[in-house]
Parts: C-alpha cells; structure tokens; sequence
C-alpha cells in the first residue's frame, strides 16, 4: 500500500514539475534555472512543514516521499548548475547553487516554522 501511495504522489509530483519548469523558462527567458529553483524551494518548504506535524505515515508516504520527492530535483539542479558554467555563465552557476542551497534550507526551516504555529 505504501509504495502505491509513493507512486501515486510521485504521479502528480514530477508533471507538476516539469509544467512549472516550462512556464518559468517561458516568462522568464532567462539561463537562470528559474523553474527548478522555484519547484525545490517550494518542495522543501512543503516537506519542512509535513515533517513538523505529527502526520500519518500514509500522508508522509503520498505527500512526502511521493509528491516532494518528484516535485524537487536535485539532479537536474546539479546539472543545470553545472551546465551554466560550462556555458561561461559562471556568475549565475555560483548563484544558483548558494542561493538554491540557503532557500531550500530557509523554506524548509519556515515550513517547520509554520506546522508548529498550525499544529
């Protein structure tokens, strides 16, 4: 039944991730990495805030696992990090991975933050 739940979470998870990606690039017609940066920033605020609350292990397991486990992506922030400087934007390739680091790790803790004022 868990894996079922991961499954499911992770089926609603990565779409949403890659839309968000999409739409990102497309208003922002940047090379910085707008779209991942938003969907792990919001994944760790999400999964901060679900870590915090006594929460079933079947919510933990769709919401958690499944769902911000897909929705985030460490791998394609690494990529695009390194991507960026091997295209000499070196400047952005620093910048995202400081910036991507201390707001996963900020949004996480506000999400602690607020599952302890709402629980």
């Amino acid at each position: 039944m868990t894996l079922l739940l991961v499954a499911l979470g992770a089926a609603v998870g990565a779409p949403l991730r890659y839309l968000t990606d999409r739409m990102m690039q497309a208003r922002t017609g940047s090379s910085f990495p707008w779209g991942t940066f938003t969907v792990n920033v919001t994944g760790s605020a999400l999964l901060g805030f679900l870590a915090a609350l006594p929460a079933d292990p079947t919510v933990t397991a769709l919401a958690g696992t499944g769902f911000c486990g897909a929705l985030t992506t460490y791998s394609t922030f690494s990529y695009e990090t390194l991507r960026l400087a091997e295209d000499g934007v070196r400047t952005y390739a620093i910048l995202n991975a400081v910036i991507s680091v201390a707001a996963g790790l900020g949004a996480a803790y506000c999400g602690m933050a607020l599952a302890q004022v709402v629980g």
